[in-house]
């Protein structure tokens, strides 16, 4: 998929119907926010803080992808994955878990969970996270 856009006074301005949407879950603003800076030139960019309120909006505006915070308050990420796998419409979501629990292991422990990738906090390459998303989005 190529995005369209325009240049106006040096920023490129993208075209967000053609644009593939990522939803970023973490009830942290500041990661929010970083998450969003990276990545709001490719991607439309929808934020949730906590997992009831992605839940339900995902079941109002499917996203392409999902940015899973794993330690959120009121329910983690894996009971949230848990929830969309459980879900018709939502069950094949491409989810992608970001976490500060990078030991080893925890890779092949969020992967056996049902993610479907997962990116360690703090990201500190950002062509891991662009080609983690475009993995899954470009299926």
């Amino acid at each position: 998929m190529e995005a369209r856009y325009s240049n106006h006074r040096n920023y490129t301005c993208y075209d967000l119907h053609d644009m593939r949407k990522i939803a970023v879950v973490d009830d942290n603003a500041d990661n929010r926010l970083i998450i969003r800076m990276i990545l709001e030139d490719q991607y439309e960019i929808v934020e949730y803080s906590s997992g009831i309120e992605a839940i339900e909006g995902f079941r109002k505006h499917k996203p392409d992808a999902v940015i899973l915070d794993i330690s959120l308050p009121e329910m983690d990420g894996t009971e949230i994955l848990r929830r969309l796998r459980d879900d018709s419409d939502l069950h094949d979501l491409p989810v992608i878990a970001l976490t500060a629990h990078a030991m080893v292991g925890d890779r092949e422990k969020y992967l056996a969970a049902g993610f479907n990738d997962y990116v360690a906090k703090p990201i500190l390459d950002m062509g891991v996270l662009f080609s983690t998303i475009q993995r899954w989005v470009s299926r």
